[in-house]
């Protein structure tokens, strides 16, 4: 700035012109021109008004061309609706810790471009001649460590501009710290320890279970369908509820971690049905609490969610516990629900009144049928008593098998006079397909039964491993066997029924509930299968 004379640049005059230091008047004004500026002399009564004026001019200009291009960090504000309109964030969680971020991010960035502005510049009212060179990103760490109150003093400001604005940016940013990051942390941290999603394993199948979660449902479940007399199932358990398990819980899904995983949400919910992949799902089951105060308030509860993931997959086969029976004629209401595709209802009232009924007209037959439809361990002893006897036949259950070829034509008293003496196997009844291809369950037969190719037979054995032998059965290869033992599959030819596909097989639970239904067994809702 010159003492005497006020410097305007002047609109045509270019930057080599002010380079190269000449005098010149202009033609038409005889204007003074020096190195590029326009002079006007005796103006020194309005010196310092214009001086203040052009300086801010300056500024301006300087603001105008570069300085203000920090504020485009503002724009991560909106980062959280851009990620919304996206469909990307869908929770609520999730939404709310990106605006927390990008609030926070977006002023600490802005912040920081401030401080590289004024501190690169200079103080107006000291000639800018007090500046300093920092480059932005050390204005980002100097603004973290003085919002963390750690403040290490080897970066800080110097021009009071500067130092100004960290006097106000301390007051803000120490309440921004101390109120997002923990908030941020906090919607980290409390991030579901079971809110993954299942993943699906070729080849294997799985059934999703919800309902009434408890440790003693879980361990009453897992045990009778995880029994060792069972052959080996390839079927992941997969436990949907809303309350994470507890210490105990816990322990006995880490138990079972192979076959078992457990997710936190609700079926209510179409997110977490498609987390545990609802769709794909063999079954699912619906265990109901026996021992609520409001038995009708806890059927609502699960006819609700039948109705929740009926909408979510009309075709899922569910299978659902029911405490009172005037509440399964609600089921019929559903338009997805069908009886003839497995969905079945247990109802613990009628199975109650039934066995009570049952052992009215034959005393003991409750008796029975609990014992073969709860699987139990054989306990051996030595003693020759009534006990033996009783415990050898309680560790017997009932089991599906399709026959071998070589019963084909036989008739059933013929087959089970063979599967007693030859297999050690009491066959109880078959699936029938009549001429119409429409199947019944046919409960001890006559003679004018024959055997069909692919016949399915209901087995008391004492494991599954037994039931095999009706399947291995080859009269070329086994005739002369004394051992059951040793019947196990030949090479001599194909049994028909292992050319069957894993889903033909596993649709013997469809037949065993067909079963349940028949009137020569009203109590049975479900079999056991191997």
């Amino acid at each position: 700035m010159i003492s005497s004379k006020i410097l305007c640049r002047h609109p045509r005059s270019s930057l080599t012109e002010a380079q190269e230091e000449t005098q010149r008047r202009k033609k038409s004004g005889g204007q003074l021109y020096v190195n590029g500026y326009r002079v006007r002399p005796n103006h020194n009564r309005e010196l310092e008004g214009e001086g203040l004026l052009c300086s801010l001019y300056a500024c301006l200009c300087v603001l105008g061309l570069w300085g203000l291009r920090f504020l485009r960090a503002l724009r991560l504000i909106q980062f959280s609706e851009i990620l919304q309109f996206l469909n990307i964030l869908k929770t609520s969680n999730s939404i709310k810790l990106v605006n927390l971020c990008s609030i926070f991010i977006s002023t600490w960035l802005t912040a920081a471009g401030f401080i590289h502005l004024v501190e690169n510049s200079g103080d107006p009212w000291e000639n800018f001649q007090n500046f300093q060179s920092i480059s932005y990103w050390e204005c980002v760490y100097l603004l973290m460590v003085t919002m963390s109150t750690v403040g290490y003093g080897d970066v800080y400001a110097k021009t009071t501009l500067g130092r100004l604005f960290m006097v106000f940016f301390i007051l803000g940013g120490l309440a921004m710290f101390a109120s997002y990051v923990p908030e941020i942390i906090e919607l980290i941290g409390n991030r579901k320890k079971y809110g993954g999603s299942y993943s699906a394993v070729n080849g294997r199948k799985h059934i999703v279970v919800c309902g009434h979660i408890t440790l003693e449902s879980v361990s009453n479940f897992l045990k009778d369908f995880l029994h060792k007399d069972r052959d080996d199932v390839n079927v992941e358990i997969v436990f949907l509820h809303n309350i994470s398990p507890n210490l105990e819980l816990e322990a006995l899904f880490k138990r079972h971690f192979t076959q078992v995983e457990f997710y936190q949400g609700s079926v209510l919910n179409p997110h977490d049905l498609a987390r545990v992949k609802i769709e794909s799902a063999d079954a699912c089951l619906i265990l109901a609490n026996k021992y609520c105060p409001d038995p009708d308030a806890e059927d609502a509860s699960n006819i609700m969610r039948v109705i929740s993931i009926k909408n979510y997959h009309p075709k899922i086969r569910i299978i659902t516990q029911m405490l009172q029976y005037h509440n399964k004629a609600h089921l019929l209401n559903i338009p997805s629900w069908n009886w003839k595709e497995g969905d079945d209802a247990i109802c613990l009232a009628e199975l109650k009144a039934g066995f009570i009924a049952q052992s009215c007209l034959a005393q003991g037959l409750s008796t029975m049928l609990a014992n073969l439809f709860s699987m139990r361990s054989f306990i051996k002893i030595e003693e020759d008593t009534w006990q033996k006897y009783y415990l050898e036949g309680v560790a017997n259950e009932m089991y599906t098998e399709y026959l071998s070829s070589a019963f084909v034509g036989l008739s059933f008293p013929t087959v089970c006079e063979l599967c007693y003496v030859k297999l050690k196997l009491l066959l109880i009844a078959i699936e029938y397909k009549s001429e119409q291809r429409e199947s019944s369950i046919l409960i001890n037969p006559g003679n004018h039964v024959k055997m069909q190719e692919g016949t399915l037979g209901f087995f008391i054995a004492s494991d599954a491993k037994e039931v095999k032998r009706a399947f291995y059965y080859c009269k070329a290869c086994h005739d002369d066997i004394t051992d059951p033992k040793r019947i196990k599959k030949c090479g001599c030819k194909r049994h028909p029924g292992a050319l069957r596909s894993s889903a033909d097989r596993l649709d013997r639970t469809r037949v065993s509930d067909r079963a349940s239904h028949s009137a020569s067994l009203p109590l049975c809702h479900s079999f056991p299968m191997t």
